[in-house]
């Protein structure tokens, strides 16, 4: 028998990989590296150019929007000069106030014949082509009692006083001829009329009957073209402006769109096997 000191030990097997195993799992893993930047390449490419589609149809949208605009403005502008240069209309009665609306009425040249209110005069501030000053606002009270508000016209900041132009004061019936217009609420952009201070920024049909006591009163008030004895108030100053930009608008929309699918183009077309991320 061979003693235990004379077995020979057996050392355990180690498995050392040849070279071109080693090679060969290297290649593997930078393939799977490859495969998965070009995917992640190309997940990104597609995200933004989906983005650039989503762009270009807003863009496009935008474009078209403001080419409806354009249409709309242009109709407005063609009704609009047709009222101005049309024969005076009776100014609509009690009967038909709930009808009137800005779309159907706005500076309509209307008549109306009645009594101005001078008592009752309210000034409101105006900021014209003369200068500064203050649009006069009279009830003219008509033969069945009911009332209209007139912007009589502009008068200077130091004509305010009613005492500085009696002469344009009228008493008795008389005839307004001038343009329809709408109420003004609350203020203008950028002040808010102070009621209770009497100082008045918009031509607010029912707050100024309100304060000076007038009952049934149109919802609307006539921007009076007449010319005043002694010149005070100055009528006949009413702006009529569209700004009418929505060309300019539709074209740089559609530029903008037509940009942005230029880009598209390119991400599709140029960054094509190029293999670099975005």
């Amino acid at each position: 028998m061979i003693g235990t000191k004379g077995r020979r030990q057996r050392r355990p097997h180690r498995f050392s990989p040849t070279a071109g195993q080693a090679n060969s799992g290297s290649g593997m893993s930078e393939a799977y590296s490859e495969q998965s930047q070009r995917r992640h390449y190309q997940v990104k490419r597609a995200i933004f150019a989906a983005c650039l589609i989503l762009l270009a149809a807003a863009l496009a949208a935008l474009g078209t929007w403001q080419v409806e605009r354009l249409a709309w403005k242009r109709d407005l502008i063609a009704r609009v000069d047709q009222r101005v240069h049309a024969p005076p209309v009776p100014a609509p009665a009690r009967a038909d106030w709930a009808k009137v609306n800005a779309t159907d009425d706005e500076y309509r040249r209307v008549s109306a014949v009645g009594t101005l209110a001078n008592d009752k005069e309210t000034l409101v501030y105006a900021s014209t082509a003369l200068g500064p000053g203050y649009w006069v606002m009279a009830p003219l009270t008509l033969a069945d009692g009911t009332s209209i508000l007139i912007n009589r016209g502009f008068v200077p900041t130091e004509r305010r006083d009613p005492a500085s132009r009696r002469e344009g004061e009228l008493s008795g019936p008389v005839e307004i001829t001038g343009l329809m217009r709408m109420t003004e609420p609350k203020g203008s952009l950028l002040q808010s009329n102070d009621v209770a201070a009497d100082r008045w920024y918009s031509r607010d049909v029912a707050a100024i009957a309100e304060k000076r006591g007038v009952g049934s009163i149109a919802p609307y008030f006539i921007d009076d073209a007449t010319a005043n004895p002694g010149g005070l108030p100055v009528g006949g100053l009413t702006i009529i402006d569209f700004p009418n930009n929505h060309l300019v608008y539709a074209i740089t929309w559609y530029g903008l769109a037509v940009m942005v699918l230029a880009l598209l183009v390119f991400v599709l077309r140029g960054e094509r096997g190029s293999g670099s991320p975005l």
